[in-house]
């Protein structure tokens, strides 16, 4: 059965799943090197763009394997149909692009964040450069600094936070895919957990992406870069509308 799938999906999941044995069975700072990181973070390096869209949570996080499980059966489920349709060129700069959308969305918030949290530790007096080289994986000196007062204290400790934290998994790029698929195919309808009855993916991809959209903002994401999925999700969109308008104009 795996042999039927087309090329691309086939070697997409088979370098995901050996990228994901390698990193927790055998070279496990390879988390520190090809998940993505903050773009203004000591520990960003240029190919996170990319590799963090090969990474998947640890199997030692709550979330496990499951995390690489589901977006494989997702991208199995979703991607064989719009590589047919799409054809290989298409389909790869689709899920690339949807992948790199994610991550931009994703760390424009992150800036956000982050230069609100420099300007209330700068009202306190607070120089918030202090912490940055503190937040290096590889620092290994004194994590003392300056501000004194809790709020500084806890202002410091969320910049800190933001700078290690790392982004990881293919749900961006699968985004786009669901997305795609939902523009070329509206009145295809699929089953979903805890609803009963298949519904149109034309009506579920909204509701998808406000729940994302409001779990990114609001900060209740549970660990998860639900703003990366809006921003894969809006890429796939685009780019299928795009292509939708010349897909069949031969046929």
């Amino acid at each position: 059965m795996f042999n039927n799938i087309p090329p691309i999906t086939r070697n997409l999941i088979i370098i995901n799943v050996i990228v994901y044995l390698v990193s927790n069975f055998l070279l496990p700072n390879l988390y520190n090197t090809l998940s993505g990181f903050y773009p203004f973070s000591p520990n960003f390096k240029s190919w996170q763009i990319i590799t963090h869209m090969f990474m998947h949570a640890s199997i030692s996080e709550s979330i496990g394997i499951m995390h690489i499980l589901f977006n494989m059966f997702t991208l199995f489920s979703f991607g064989p149909i719009l590589e047919q349709t799409l054809g290989d060129k298409k389909y790869l700069i689709l899920y690339f692009a949807s992948g790199l959308g994610a991550f931009f969305l994703f760390n424009l918030w992150n800036f956000v964040e982050a230069q609100q949290i420099i300007s209330r530790l700068q009202s306190l007096g607070f120089n918030a450069s202090e912490v940055y080289p503190k937040a290096a994986l590889d620092y290994v000196g004194s994590m003392r600094i300056s501000a004194t007062t809790a709020e500084g204290q806890k202002l410091a400790s969320e910049y800190y936070a933001l700078l290690r934290s790392k982004m990881v998994g293919a749900s961006g790029a699968i985004f786009g895919v669901i997305a795609a698929f939902a523009t070329l195919y509206p009145d295809s309808k699929i089953g979903i957990m805890f609803i009963p009855v298949p519904i149109k993916v034309k009506y579920l991809l909204p509701i998808i992406v406000v729940g994302s959209i409001y779990l990114g903002i609001s900060g209740n994401g549970g660990g998860v870069a639900h703003l990366a999925h809006v921003g894969g999700a809006l890429v796939g969109w685009l780019l299928a509308r795009i292509w939708k308008k010349h897909l069949y104009r031969f046929n």
